[in-house]
């Protein structure tokens, strides 16, 4: 007699082997992983911050999860193209060049603001005793960008001062790349620069006040005199040859992290931003564009 109930039992016993099996094979085959972060900040004060986070991704995917700070926006992308970096934190302009670039990466998760945004500005800081009140004040002056990959800190400051008919390389006295968003601030802090383009959220957030909280510098001391239009927010890619199912599984472990470990999410974004949401390439396409037409910028003034 047909037993119903013994062929779905064993139906459901070889379902659950041959998943294990797929698990086991993927972690036969990547049983350390890499996740990198592009040089926002110094590299001690990466390390704190993310330090929790790749515990976590290690504890939830049940392997190994290493972080490796880049020493530039450069290194994520040949990384990934290499497959030596898995994962990777971008912001948008380094995720748009892996992309155009060649690099097969899929990015899977988005930031977000507390009250559900998906995108920031970028700014330019002067000192706040300082006489400018307008990009077009600063001929002849010292510019501090952040790296030639860097949305918020050059791609953007470009596409804007080139709608203002202003090539930076011949209306600045000297354009200088200080490596990272930090850098930058120091660079008007201590004279370096004139003035410094830099990422920034809202009122609650910007890597100003996270320097003021860090006690680098005092964010009363600068003063904003250029807001761009809004950015879509940074996004984390991963290597789209790995396994579907650890693909998955990464994804399950960065869209809960905010309610499973909320001392490692708050670590990265002191209580300043909401969850890790979904997001897929098409979100990126107008700083793909973006990046193309800088691209052509340079080409036209052979920077």
């Amino acid at each position: 007699m047909f037993n119903r109930r013994l062929v779905l039992a064993s139906l459901a016993g070889l379902s659950f082997l041959t998943t294990s099996a797929f698990a086991q094979d993927w972690k036969a085959k990547y049983p350390e992983l890499v996740f990198a972060i592009i040089p926002a900040e110094n590299a001690s004060g990466v390390t704190e911050r993310y330090t929790p986070f790749v515990n976590y991704l290690s504890k939830e995917l049940g392997i190994k999860v290493s972080l490796r700070i880049a020493n530039d926006y450069a290194a994520i992308i040949e990384g990934q193209r290499s497959g030596s970096i898995h994962i990777a934190s971008y912001g948008p302009a380094s995720f748009a060049r892996a992309v155009t670039a060649g690099v097969k990466v899929e990015p899977f998760a988005i930031e977000t603001g507390i009250d559900g945004s998906k995108g920031y500005h970028s700014v330019l800081w002067v000192k706040k005793d300082a006489s400018y009140q307008k990009i077009e004040d600063l001929k002849g002056k010292n510019l501090c960008l952040v790296d030639p990959n860097s949305t918020s800190g050059n791609n953007v400051p470009r596409f804007a001062m080139n709608k203002l008919g202003i090539d930076p390389d011949k209306f600045f006295g000297k354009v200088v790349y200080a490596g990272s968003h930090e850098n930058a601030v120091i660079g008007v802090q201590q004279g370096t620069c004139d003035a410094a383009f830099n990422w920034w959220n809202d009122e609650q957030e910007s890597n100003l006040l996270r320097m003021d909280r860090k006690k680098m510098v005092k964010a009363e001391d600068f003063r904003m005199i250029f807001k761009s239009e809004q950015i879509v927010n940074s996004p984390i890619a991963y290597l789209a040859a790995l396994p579907a199912d650890l693909k998955k599984s990464i994804r399950d472990a960065v869209y809960n992290v905010h309610t499973r470990d909320k001392a490692a999410f708050d670590k990265i974004y002191e209580g300043k931003q909401g969850p890790l949401v979904p997001v897929d390439v098409e979100a990126y396409k107008p700083v793909i564009e973006l990046i193309k037409f800088v691209d052509t910028l340079r080409k036209k003034s052979g920077s």
